[in-house]
């Protein structure tokens, strides 16, 4: 059919294959600086419960683990903004300037 004559064409670009290979190098480094956060928060839950256990001022009962825990909660959403943000912007960029391409 047409549209299978349309997404061959764009699969044989190397507009799109550029695309593709930023794409998923930006994902796995997203991926991999999330893992690196959820390991370390788990590492030191493991070898260091007394650093997470320690109040965070004298007669405070919030200890260090309540905002390191809230901040690798909130790194998973700047983390998923960081890379929206670029998507909508230089990944839909490519995105056109393939669609383009391929509607000559």
């Amino acid at each position: 059919t047409m549209k299978d004559d349309v997404y061959e064409r764009i699969e044989k670009t190397p507009q799109f294959k550029q695309l593709v290979a930023k794409r998923e190098r930006f994902a796995w480094l997203l991926s991999a600086i999330m893992l690196g956060l959820y390991v370390t928060f788990i590492l030191l839950i493991a070898f260091a419960p007394q650093l997470l256990g320690t109040p965070i001022s004298e007669g405070s009962v919030t200890t260090w683990g309540i905002p390191m825990g809230v901040g690798l909660i909130l790194s998973a959403f700047i983390l998923t903004g960081i890379y929206v943000q670029r998507a909508n912007g230089e990944f839909d960029a490519l995105n056109q300037a393939i669609l383009d391409e391929v509607q000559k």
